[in-house]
């Protein structure tokens, strides 16, 4: 970390250096010159003229020179810098120039931004905030904007102390530049519903709503992306903008006029990402005009190839976001400008070193790139390695296929991995809830190639997407039996399963789940391939979803299967870790392990099997979940169970020689919900089926503990299930 040390006496006073990490020290020092050290010098010299002209030259040497910056950092100007801005004996211009300074030194790399932190620059700038000097006050706030907008600073800093955003509301009024900087300020430091209420608390939404008709684009923009990360996910600040008025408009209005296709891209896009966050946090209806008819179709005008990687990438995104809990929103979008085959162009980017290579070879050399499709027979190139004639960039920009230059191709591969992810991300969405979007989405060119490439992408971020979108695409039964068996996709999501950080494990387990489905090819290979022990461990893990993912997928597997599977599934989980189960506090996870013994409890020959070697434990299970503080689900789902033990042929003698449990099936056949009644009736139905072996015993035990009269009152009941079930019952006492 950077500190303080002595380094030198000049003029009187000691001289500090900020001392960076070693291997930068090294590398930079070898680099000082006479000319740096004269420039730290000056500022120790005992006439205030030459320190301020000192000052001044200082500022016109580092000025794009990142090279002079470190130097100077190294040599001990910031100290020095920060102490004359400091000094009540410092001219005001004096102070003005050292943060100009400061601010241009920030504007290096981030090892300078972190050297200032570490000379703790933010303090003594937003003390300087104090100041009656407006020039003064804009220096300092413009090089806080600069600190803050690094990605080094932790912006927990400007909340440090509680007296600074009261007052950076104050300086609002004092000039555009002001509004611009502080705005950009709350935008990049507000980072969470924490931070959202601290500045919703001070009145940020009233004191810069009316930015919105400064006659400074730059203040608008900037009040603009405040609302946007004001309103993310924050029902109370969303539906307090929907009523805010600025010059007789509300600022819903205000919005929708920023999206108009004359207004700046950047500007069209924050405007629709406002309305979207108010959207999604309920302040504006989703069938709103203004959603429907503006918001989203200038959404999908900002995925188009004419657009900037970086906005087609956050217009995908903020699509994603606006239609993901909506059907009717998935509908438009999906039929709006031909959208589902736009997003086929974001694959069309180098993201592997050998394409980026092949490409730039192809530039330094001046050879015409080939279309590999002429080079290599169809099928063998992975599609995500397209070359220089696939890079899209706006119109206006393109001459010649390979002609780009150097910068251009660096920029289009910094963006490959995001556009790849935002693609997935608004398929996924797309494909969340119809059947005809998903056809149309997988029916897409090399669409199933693509998201099985994307299961392997070195991107973590690129893969979660891609298994985000497999997983809405696996909610189609229809899709399940064809292209998901025809790409073998269960291969990779297996692969993925075996190690991956836990919010890709989430979504992987969930697609497998629908891959285990009954009416799912996939269901035998995923099975031969270790699946059990595989799920049996994500039940062990911390992560509740992922709990609740391993056992729901070990439900599936065992819907309908045979006797070895459910052997396999009792073997690998173990009893005891079944009843842990069984305890945990996720009610979801508890549900699931319920399903789980209710699958694994069905047909007879199982039922008989399972409980001759576990009934012990799970009558005990049962009693304990029936005497619980249980909701009314968790009780169905074990009445239910016990129904299916009662309907095995030696099993149900677990449920007979139980006095305890006989009583919980009066008490709830008895019950005041209709659920619990019906799940309690099938019990009395299957123990009392007059066609079986010892179904008079069993018949004249119930009628001893009162069941058959509770069952001539039940078949007078209003409700015409219950009625019939009681009645049947009934019937097997007479037949």
């Amino acid at each position: 970390m950077c500190s303080c040390e002595e380094s030198a006496v000049v003029g009187g006073m000691t001289k500090m250096a900020c001392v960076l990490e070693p291997p930068l020290r090294m590398s930079v020092l070898s680099e000082v010159t006479a000319s740096s050290r004269h420039y730290v010098d000056r500022l120790f010299d005992p006439d205030p003229q030459k320190v301020l002209q000192g000052v001044i030259d200082m500022k016109n040497a580092v000025i794009g020179n990142n090279k002079q910056k470190a130097n100077l950092i190294v040599l001990g100007a910031v100290p020095r810098l920060l102490y004359l801005l400091q000094q009540e004996t410092s001219s005001t211009e004096l102070k003005t120039e050292c943060a100009v300074v400061l601010g241009s030194l920030s504007m290096g790399t981030e090892n300078n931004v972190k050297s200032l932190l570490d000379c703790h620059i933010i303090p003594a700038l937003l003390q300087g905030l104090l100041s009656s000097d407006l020039r003064f006050i804009e220096a300092c706030l413009r090089c806080l904007r600069t600190v803050f907008t690094s990605p080094v600073t932790p912006v927990e800093l400007l909340y440090t102390d509680a007296s600074v955003i009261p007052h950076l509301m104050l300086l609002l009024s004092r000039s555009v530049y002001a509004q611009e900087y502080i705005c950009q300020i709350f935008a990049h430091c507000c980072k969470g519903p924490d931070h959202q209420t601290i500045l919703f608390n001070h009145g940020v939404v009233q004191n810069i709503a009316h930015l919105l008709t400064s006659v400074s684009y730059k203040v608008r923009m900037q009040a603009l992306k405040c609302f946007s990360v004001l309103a993310f996910d924050n029902p109370q600040v969303s539906m307090t903008l929907a009523n805010v008025l600025v010059d007789g408009e509300l600022l819903p209005q205000i919005f929708v006029k920023m999206l108009q296709r004359d207004k700046p891209i950047e500007m069209q896009l924050t405007a629709a990402k406002c309305l979207t966050y108010m959207c999604r946090a309920g302040s504006i209806r989703t069938d709103d005009n203004c959603i429907v008819l503006k918001t989203l179709p200038c959404l999908v005008r900002m995925c188009s190839k004419e657009r900037l990687l970086e906005v087609r990438v956050e217009g995908a995104e903020t699509l994603a976001y606006l239609i993901e809990p909506d059907v009717e929103l998935q509908r438009i979008a999906s039929i709006t400008d031909h959208l589902i085959s736009m997003l086929a162009d974001y694959f069309k980017y180098p993201s592997s070193v050998s394409a980026i290579t092949d490409i730039k070879r192809h530039q330094e050399t001046g050879q015409p790139c080939i279309d590999p499709e002429e080079a290599e027979p169809r099928g063998t190139r992975d599609e995500s390695q397209c070359t220089a004639p696939s890079i899209s960039h706006p119109v206006s920009q393109i001459q010649h296929g390979c002609l780009l230059t150097s910068e251009e191709l660096d920029h289009d591969l910094k963006h490959a991995h995001e556009l790849r992810q935002a693609a997935f991300k608004l398929y996924a969405s797309l494909g969340a809830n119809d059947e005809d979007i998903r056809k149309k989405i997988i029916e897409a060119e090399h669409m199933m190639d693509r998201i099985v490439n994307g299961l392997s992408e070195t991107s973590v971020k690129v893969r979660l997407a891609a298994v985000r979108c497999l997983h809405s695409l696996s909610r189609s039964v229809q899709q399940l039996r064809t292209s998901f068996q025809d790409h073998a996709v269960w291969k990779p999501l297996m692969k993925v399963l075996q190690n991956a950080p836990d919010d890709i494990l989430v979504v992987a387990s969930s697609t497998l789940c629908n891959l285990l489905l009954e009416f799912s090819p996939s269901k035998e290979p995923i099975l031969e391939s270790g699946a059990v022990e595989l799920l049996c461990g994500l039940t062990l893990s911390e992560n509740p979803a992922l709990r609740v993912n391993g056992i729901w997928a070990l439900m599936n597997m065992a819907f309908q299967a045979d006797q070895k599977i459910k052997s396999d599934i009792l073997r690998g989980l173990s009893t005891e870790q079944l009843f842990r189960l069984l305890s945990d506090s996720d009610v979801n996870v508890l549900m699931k392990t319920l399903g789980l013994l209710r699958n694994l409890l069905s047909t007879r020959p199982h039922i008989d099997q399972i409980m001759s070697t576990h009934g012990k434990q799970i009558m005990q299970a049962v009693t304990f979940i029936l005497e619980g503080e249980h909701n009314i689900e968790v009780k169905e789902q074990t009445l239910c169970i016990l129904a299916n033990i009662a309907d095995g042929t030696t099993a149900k003698d677990l449920i007979m020689t139980n006095d305890d449990i006989l009583q919980k099936i009066k008490y709830y056949v008895g019950h005041s919900n209709l659920k619990l009644q019906l799940a309690a009736m099938f019990c009395i139905a299957n123990l009392t089926w007059n066609e079986e072996e010892g179904s008079q015993e069993r018949q004249d035990k119930l009628r001893e503990i009162g069941i058959v009269d509770i069952l001539h009152k039940l078949s007078q009941s209003t409700d015409p299930n219950l009625c019939d079930k009681a009645k049947t019952a009934l019937q097997q006492y007479f037949a």
